[in-house]
Formats: C-alpha cells, structure tokens, sequence
C-alpha cells in the first residue's frame, strides 16, 4: 500500500517538450497527499475499531459459549432434582401405603381382640346371670320354707 510519505517523496522526471507544468503537478501532488494522508488515517482508526470490536465480539462469544455450558449444566441438574423429587415422591409414598396398610390391619387386629374380649364378658356375664338366678331361686325357696314353718 502507498503511503502519504511515497507520494510526498515522489518526483517525476521533467520533459522539454509538452510537460505538465510543476506547479500545477505540486498543487495537485499537495492536495493528494492531503486527502490520502486523511484516507490513510481513517482507515488505521478503522482498522483498530475493527480489532477492538473483534476482540469484544470475541469476549461476548465467549460468555455466550459460558451461558450455553451453564444452562446445560442447570438444565441437566434440574433434570436431575427432579427425577430425584419423583424418585422420593414415590418412596414416600410408597411407604404412606405401607404404614396405612400396617395400621389398618393393626385396627383389624384390636377390633378382633376386643370383639372376643366382649363375646367372653358376655358368656361370663350370661354364667354370672345363671348363677345369680339359680341363687334367688335358692333363696326364694329358702324364704317359703321358712315362710311356710311360720305359718305352722
């Protein structure tokens, strides 16, 4: 690339015969050199603008490369949580069915108990009852007989 030095420092031969005139080359050589010196200027700011916003697309690429891993990360551990959340769910429930079973028979179980419990006291009263009645019965013939000495 020609820089603004190599067209400052460039000179052209002069011809006798039908040259351009030298002052008109050095006004134009000076105009040139001024608007390329400008041109060449812009384009080096350019060029650094570039490389400063490649290396900030660069360091955005690579929080956006960091953003994508961690919600990969987040999404396989929330996948995990809850498996892990169903996986408890089912054990505790599970185990809810187990204890209401095993409570549930262990009522069974009592109820049974004192249902025979009752049928027993009810025999036992039935004999009490016998035995209560056979000893009025006793006694009742007892008063007659003596009811009927008295009465002698």
């Amino acid at each position: 690339m020609i820089t603004p030095l190599d067209i400052e420092n460039k000179t052209f031969s002069k011809q006798a015969i039908n040259g351009y005139s030298t002052q008109e080359v050095h006004e134009f050589m000076a105009e040139l050199l001024k608007d390329y010196e400008k041109i060449y200027k812009e384009n080096i700011e350019y060029k650094d603008k570039i490389q400063v916003l490649n290396q900030g697309i660069q360091h955005y690429k690579a929080i956006e490369d960091t953003l994508q891993n961690a919600l990969v990360v987040a999404q396989g551990t929330a996948e995990t949580v809850k498996a892990n959340a169903k996986v408890e769910a089912d054990n505790i429930l599970r185990e809810a069915e187990l204890s209401a079973r095993k409570s549930v028979e262990d009522i069974g179980q009592r109820v049974l108990e004192k249902q025979l419990k009752l049928e027993e006291t009810q025999k036992q009263f039935d004999v009490y009852k016998a035995k209560m009645e056979a000893l009025l019965i006793s006694q009742l013939e007892l008063l007659k007989d003596i009811n009927a000495e008295d009465q002698l």
